[in-house]
């Protein structure tokens, strides 16, 4: 019998090895942190020991001097860890790449060198055109806290500041509520043959969650808001019945407002924060309450809230103690600057291994969905519709 005829060769279709992409050598970076300036800032992006771990990869450090004072870091922890310590704060920007917690003023944006790669915070809704202009003029390459998302789609750096500020809020409510001067003198808690703190909580999201979970811990009785029975089954799911989940209707809300002693919002929206309860259920509120808004960054959820400072936290309206502080995790540095430090230390090791920001983009989708500019390029659909500016899809120019 004839064999059958083929147009390959034996040695054709032999089995080959699969030939895939190596990633580039690895590579030293200069990590620049400088001092925040902003006031109400006290956080760090990198902890010393974070330091000492970029140091033993063979990456250089350069810290500004009291960078991490506010944080309970001193300038011979670091330097101890490994880092450079400089005054110059010039020096500091002009490190190829710059972490900061707040985003940079256009001052510093003029020390940022063209191949400078910026990670920091975005604070969208805050910006003005001039900064974005200043960030292409200088060719700088841009990644935004609030944009980076993991394998699940989640937002760990969001997320983790969320916790932060969910647990704080009752731990804030508590030390108000407590005061002679402003409170009521009573203990956010639940004491033998005394009726519990009664806490309501609007917004069953990370920070809904975790203020609820603080309370709960501290013995006050929760009542939890939100539109989502999603959430509401999640959340009762975790806490049990210690925590009563209701559905976020206007009637029901008013009604737990004038019993409650703390009430704490945090409902968040795409634009603006909505107003979920007026100036008219606050007048009605009990005298010496505390309302802690945690969306006051996003303008609050209460119609009386106004912005406050670390400096002067509270002021009170209609008898009720408003806390409108921004930036809640700032006041907890240290616990906050760890955090941080904790989820940027593996991304910043990561660009390295992989030879550069280019490359690890490529591999790494949290980075990716972080990049808003590259090269004085804009690269995310949403700051360009903010803005009007014009989008390019960075897979045309990096992949």
């Amino acid at each position: 019998m004839s064999e059958r005829l083929t147009p390959f060769s034996k040695q054709e279709l032999l089995p080959l090895e699969e030939r895939l992409e190596l990633s580039s050598s690895q590579q030293s970076l200069t990590i620049g942190i400088p001092k925040e300036s902003e006031a109400n800032e006290n956080r760090v992006c990198l902890s010393p020991e974070a330091v000492y771990t970029l140091s033993c990869h063979n990456h250089k450090v350069l810290i500004e001097s009291g960078a991490g004072d506010n944080s309970n870091y001193s300038n011979e922890e670091y330097s101890l860890a490994g880092a450079e310590i400089t005054s110059n704060r010039a020096k500091v920007f002009g490190s190829s790449i710059v972490l900061k917690v707040n985003p940079p003023t256009m001052e510093e944006i003029a020390w940022l060198n063209e191949k400078s790669i910026l990670i920091s915070a975005l604070q969208l809704k805050t910006q003005s055109a001039q900064y974005f202009k200043a960030l292409s003029k200088r060719k700088v390459t841009a990644l935004a806290y609030e944009f980076i998302q993991d394998d699940s789609g989640a937002f760990p750096i969001v997320r983790q500041l969320s916790e932060i500020a969910g647990n704080a809020s009752s731990l804030i409510a508590a030390e108000f509520l407590g005061d002679t001067k402003f409170g009521k003198g009573m203990l956010l808690g639940n004491i033998c043959g005394v009726a519990p703190t009664e806490v309501v909580v609007i917004g069953a999201g990370t920070a809904g969650f975790f203020a609820a979970q603080s309370a709960i811990g501290l013995g006050a009785s929760v009542k939890i808001f939100d539109h989502s029975p999603i959430k509401l089954r999640r959340v009762k799911s975790k806490l049990g019945h210690n925590v009563y989940t209701v559905a976020l209707q206007q009637k029901s809300l008013k009604q737990a407002l004038l019993s409650c002693d703390v009430a704490i919002g945090a409902v968040r929206g795409k634009n603006r924060a909505p107003i979920l309860v007026d100036e008219d259920t606050v007048r009605q509120m009990k005298a010496g309450s505390v309302i802690i808004d945690i969306s006051i960054d996003m303008g609050g959820n209460f119609e009386t809230s106004e912005v406050t400072s670390h400096q002067k936290p509270v002021i009170v309206k209609h008898g009720v103690i408003h806390y409108g502080v921004t930036n809640i995790p700032s006041r907890y540095a240290q616990t906050a600057s760890t955090a941080m430090s904790n989820l940027l230390t593996p991304y910043l090791i990561d660009i390295a291994q992989n030879g550069g920001l280019e490359q690890a983009i490529r591999f790494n989708r949290s980075l990716k969905t972080g990049l808003y500019c590259y090269h004085g390029v804009w690269t995310n659909p949403s700051v360009c519709k903010w803005f009007d500016l014009d989008y390019k899809d960075p897979n045309l120019f990096i992949f």
